[in-house]
């Protein structure tokens, strides 16, 4: 496999890694039918742990097969599929070598009390990772807990550990936790903030939601006022996270959050297009559909970040 002018520039952004890191992020970007554009769609499935089974899968009850997610992935051309252990394990032998895979290496769930602070359990390994022949680490932060230190000294081990080993490191960076309010959880100054956080501590891709205009933090809110920021539509909004991530020097994806009316989901990806983002990481407004829906869906994603819809 060739990497395309657009990979080997986005590949020359990351000056400090050793060719196993960037091996694998050209595993990804030159995968499925957005191969070797620059552009990208993972699924992720995750929500499992985070959310429980039948909130998860029940909507699509094939879905509770981790076969399941894996074919999808592959069958809708999409870049990579991220998961926890046990979902890539199931499948590891069966699909090894035909999707790139992330594994998740950190994870939440909703059975935890309000009291016990956001905060995710370290539930897999680099080594983990190595042996079920991934191509990326995958870890959530929440910028804005006060469990949050704690979680970025967390990463920063793991992707020493990780980059030392060829293997690329995927950020899901989430404002969450006791100092931002629900508004400010997909506030554009608290998103593109998550977005430097996730870049500085080194991620090769950043998973962010998108945001809204609204500004949370007063001193940030006086320097957007005051320079003028551009956050009045979605893609401006994109933008600036890219501008919050190197400028563009950094590969971000963005979330598909609940599911959703498809013309939301279109109208979501064409704001990430124009905004200059790399692309999505939807996980329910997928799976949960069924999978003739799915894949035509996903299909129309792919044409519109190619800029044909």
């Amino acid at each position: 496999m060739r990497a395309t002018r657009i990979v080997q520039k986005i590949l020359g952004h990351y000056e400090a890694d050793n060719p196993g890191v960037k091996a694998n992020l050209c595993r990804i970007l030159m995968q499925g039918k957005l191969g070797g554009s620059g552009k990208m769609i993972i699924l992720p499935v995750d929500q499992g742990f985070e959310h429980g089974p039948a909130r998860s899968f029940a909507p699509n009850p094939a879905a509770y097969d981790p076969h399941y997610h894996f074919q999808l992935a592959i069958d809708a051309g999409l870049n990579a599929y991220a998961a926890p252990l046990g979902m890539i394990e199931a499948g590891a032998d069966t699909f090894a070598g035909q999707i790139p895979t992330i594994l998740k290496v950190n994870s939440a769930n909703s059975l935890m009390s309000d009291t016990a602070g956001k905060n995710q359990a370290i539930t897999a390994s680099v080594d983990d990772a190595l042996r079920l022949g991934c191509a990326a680490i995958g870890f959530t932060i929440y910028p804005g807990s006060d469990c949050a230190l704690g979680m970025f000294e967390e990463i920063s081990a793991m992707r020493e550990e990780a980059a030392a080993k060829g293997v690329a490191t995927v950020i899901w960076s989430y404002p969450r936790g006791e100092a931002i309010t629900k508004d400010g959880e997909t506030g554009i100054d608290v998103a593109a903030y998550a977005a430097q956080i996730a870049a500085l501590l080194g991620a090769h891709i950043i998973k962010i939601k998108l945001s809204t205009d609204h500004l949370m933090l007063p001193e940030a809110k006086k320097v957007y006022e005051d320079q003028k920021i551009d956050i009045a539509t979605q893609a401006a909004r994109v933008r600036h996270c890219m501008e919050a991530s190197f400028n563009g020097r950094r590969i971000v994806v963005f979330s598909g959050g609940a599911k959703k009316g498809e013309d939301s989901v279109y109208d979501d990806a064409r704001a990430i297009r124009d905004g200059g983002g790399n692309g999505s990481i939807i996980g329910r407004n997928s799976f949960q559909r069924s999978r003739e829906d799915a894949l035509a869906m996903l299909g129309k994603l792919i044409e519109i970040y190619k800029g044909k819809a």
